[in-house]
C-alpha cells in the first residue's frame, strides 16, 4: 500500500465509521406510529417488533401468534398478553421461503415454495419443536411468485395459490391458480378451484356466505396505471379469473389478449390502483370495531416497487354487501407509511383480528407488527 493511499483511507475512515453508526442509529429509531392516519376514536401501538420480515399471521389455539417470513426463512412464534409481545421465539429457519402459515387441531402448518410441512402439538413445544412432518411435496419448485400464503377453509382443507412462474406467460396448469388439499390424506394431491390468478399472497372466507374473496397482483411493464389490481370472489369452483388474456376484467393482454375475449372470465369485484399490491384479507368479525365494520374486508396494501411514484403502502376496507348488483367500493383505513418525497418507513402485509376485536398488522419492512384499537 502506498503512503498517499494509506493516508487517504486513514482520512476517510471517521465518515465511514460515521456513515454505519448513523445507520444503525436510524434502525434502532422508535417507528413515526404518529404518521399513521386512522378513523376517528382509533388508535395505533406497537404490538412486537424485531420480527425480522414479519408476513403471514396466525393463531394457535391457545392464542400463541405465529409469524411467517419470505426472505429470511425462518417462522416465529410470539408469546403475548392480548395487547403487546413478551417474548419472540424462532421455531424454524433455513426454510425455502416460508410465506405461508395456517393453524389447525393443535398443528401448525408451513408452506414452503414446493411444499407442505407441519409441526404436531407446537404450542406445548415452542421452545424445543419436533422436526416438521412432510404434507406434500407436490407443488412447483418455481421460485417466481413460488411464495405461498395458505389457509384453511370453512370446508376444512388447506388453500393453495399457485402464481404465474412469470411476469406475463402462458404457463399451463396448475399455475396461476388456487388449490385445495385434504391434508388428512396421505400425499394428497392438489385440486384446482379456481384459474387465471396471477398472484394471490391473500384470501379470506365470507362469514355469511362462505364464498372465498382473493386479492391479485397484477402484471408489469405496461406503465404506471395498468393494469389496475383485483379484488376477486369465488362464487363455484372452476371459475376463471382472466390472467393472462385478460386484466381488471376488459383489459385484454397485448401479448395474450388475441387468443381469447375478456368476457369469457369473471370480472373483479373491486379494481385498486396498479401496483399498490394487495396482499392480507380478512373479514372482520371481531366484537369492537363500530357496528359499521362488522363483515367488512381488511385489505394490506404492500405498496409499489415498480412505479415511478410509490402507490399502495395502506390498509384499506371493502363493504360487500351492495345493493342492485353495484360493485363495492373501498376506502382508506389506514395510511401513514409512506411519507413525502416518497420515502417508506413501513410496508403493510397480512391483518389479522385478536379475539378482544383488536387488529394486528404485519410489517416486513420495518420488522414490526402493529395492534389497532378502538377507543369508545
Amino acid at each position: 500500500m502506498t503512503l498517499n493511499l494509506f493516508v487517504a483511507m486513514k482520512n476517510i475512515r471517521p465518515f465511514v465509521l460515521m456513515f454505519f453508526a448513523s445507520l444503525a442509529s436510524g434502525a434502532n429509531a422508535a417507528l413515526p406510529l404518529e404518521s399513521i392516519k386512522l378513523p376517528p376514536g382509533f388508535e395505533i401501538s406497537l404490538f412486537a417488533e424485531g420480527v425480522t420480515n414479519a408476513r403471514s399471521l396466525v393463531l394457535g389455539d391457545n392464542l400463541t401468534l405465529f409469524v411467517s417470513t419470505r426472505n429470511e426463512g425462518k417462522v416465529y412464534a410470539i408469546k403475548h398478553d392480548g395487547t403487546k409481545a413478551q417474548k419472540v421465539i424462532t421455531l424454524a429457519s433455513g426454510l425455502n421461503r416460508p410465506n405461508g402459515v395456517a393453524f389447525r387441531k393443535g398443528s401448525l402448518y408451513v408452506a414452503e415454495v414446493n411444499r407442505i410441512l407441519r409441526y404436531d402439538n407446537i404450542e406445548a413445544q415452542l421452545e424445543n419443536p419436533p422436526k416438521p412432518v412432510v404434507v406434500t411435496e407436490q407443488y412447483p419448485s418455481d421460485t417466481a411468485h413460488g411464495w405461498k400464503f395458505i389457509r384453511f377453509g370453512p370446508d376444512g382443507l388447506l388453500y393453495v395459490p399457485i402464481g404465474a412462474p412469470c411476469n406475463i406467460c402462458e404457463p399451463g396448469e396448475p399455475y396461476a391458480s388456487i388449490t385445495r388439499i385434504d391434508v388428512d390424506k396421505r400425499e394428497p394431491k392438489p385440486e384446482i378451484v379456481a384459474r387465471g390468478i396471477r398472484n394471490t399472497v391473500g384470501f379470506d372466507w365470507h362469514p355469511q356466505t362462505s364464498e372465498l374473496w382473493f386479492t391479485e397482483n397484477g402484471r408489469d411493464q405496461l406503465g404506471d396505471d395498468i393494469p389496475p389490481e383485483e379484488l376477486n370472489r369465488v362464487t363455484k369452483s372452476g371459475q376463471h379469473f382472466g390472467y393472462p388474456y385478460c386484466h381488471g376484467g376488459d383489459i385484454p393482454d397485448p401479448e395474450f389478449g388475441n387468443k381469447r375475449k375478456c368476457d369469457e372470465f369473471t370480472p373483479p369485484e373491486v379494481k385498486f390502483q396498479a401496483h399498490s399490491a394487495g396482499l392480507g384479507v380478512r373479514f372482520y368479525t371481531g366484537p369492537s370495531f363500530p357496528a359499521e365494520y362488522r363483515n367488512q374486508i381488511f385489505i394490506a396494501q404492500h405498496g409499489s416497487w415498480n412505479r415511478s411514484k410509490k402507490v399502495g403502502y395502506k390498509i384499506l376496507t371493502v363493504n360487500p354487501a351492495t345493493k342492485n348488483g353495484a360493485k363495492p367500493e373501498y376506502k382508506v383505513f389506514a395510511e401513514g407509511w409512506l411519507g413525502a418525497d416518497d420515502n417508506v418507513w413501513g410496508r403493510p402485509v397480512d391483518v389479522l383480528t385478536l379475539p378482544d376485536g383488536s387488529l394486528l398488522v404485519s410489517d416486513d419492512y420495518a420488522n414490526a407488527i402493529y395492534r389497532i384499537t378502538y377507543k369508545k
